[in-house]
């Protein structure tokens, strides 16, 4: 049976979106604005890991619930004294060591591969220096590593020390932005990072990032659901063309 790949698609990643129209721009401002007062903003940042250990920890992530990739980040720091030893290590005690997340034996050696090039590019393990670069810049840095995606990229700018504007998308951020009308349902996860990001004002800063990513999250996990959304209590129904349509306010 083939291992399922575990690192994001990169395809798309240097190319420019289109430029947004104001009416997706309003949208964006106007569903922020809501869920912002349904959910409270500011929100508090859930960690504040360093940019190489947040590197690991959304490498960890992916198709994986929270808590098991956290148990599998706190193996690795209790069973290995640095990421040097993670490195190092035969890939056997790795996939042991994060044997709780999803795949295991393909993020074990992927992780590996993803420490090695970033040795071999920097002569050490450290993402200090992303702190002096521009974020679509550092983005780019990191998205050119082996293993490291859209998402990836702008969870160590966003939710590491860095504390950068970057706009992480989850699953649940990109249902709800394509089913509100941000985004075609077609787009994938990858490319919509950067679409998703430039309906956003050049003057926010980080903080407003991470709450735009984090209220459409909480709201695809506690509202807009995969499965039988709850559009009848949604704070959005009324700019939303697939709720209008579930509800029966529109045509289908």
């Amino acid at each position: 049976m083939p291992v399922p790949q575990t690192s994001e698609p990169r395809r798309g990643v240097a190319r420019l979106p289109p430029a947004p129209d104001a009416a997706k721009r309003a949208l964006a401002l106007e569903a922020h604005r809501r869920l912002c007062a349904e959910y409270g903003c500011p929100i508090t940042y859930f960690h504040a890991l360093a940019p190489l250990d947040e590197l690991v920890s959304s490498l960890l992530s992916h198709r994986t619930k929270n808590a098991d990739s956290a148990r599998a980040f706190k193996a690795l720091r209790e069973q290995f004294p640095d990421w040097a030893a993670v490195r190092d290590a035969p890939v056997a005690e790795v996939e042991r060591a994060i044997a709780g997340v999803t795949w295991p034996e393909a993020k074990a050696p992927a992780l590996q591969r993803t420490l090695r090039a970033l040795t071999e590019r920097q002569g050490l393990l450290d993402l200090s220096h992303l702190a002096g670069m521009p974020e679509a810049e550092a983005a780019a840095w990191l998205a050119s590593l082996p293993g490291v995606g859209p998402k990836t990229a702008a969870a160590v700018l966003s939710f590491s020390t860095l504390r950068g504007r970057a706009l992480p998308v989850d699953s649940h951020h990109h249902r709800v932005a394509a089913r509100l009308g941000l985004i075609p349902k077609t787009l994938a996860v990858g490319p919509a990072h950067a679409v998703l990001a430039a309906l956003l004002p050049d003057d926010w800063d980080a903080q407003q990032f991470y709450d735009h990513h984090q209220v459409l999250m909480r709201h695809g996990q506690r509202c807009c659901f995969f499965r039988g959304p709850a559009c009848g209590r949604c704070v959005l129904r009324d700019l939303c063309p697939e709720g209008q349509a579930r509800l029966g306010t529109v045509p289908a």
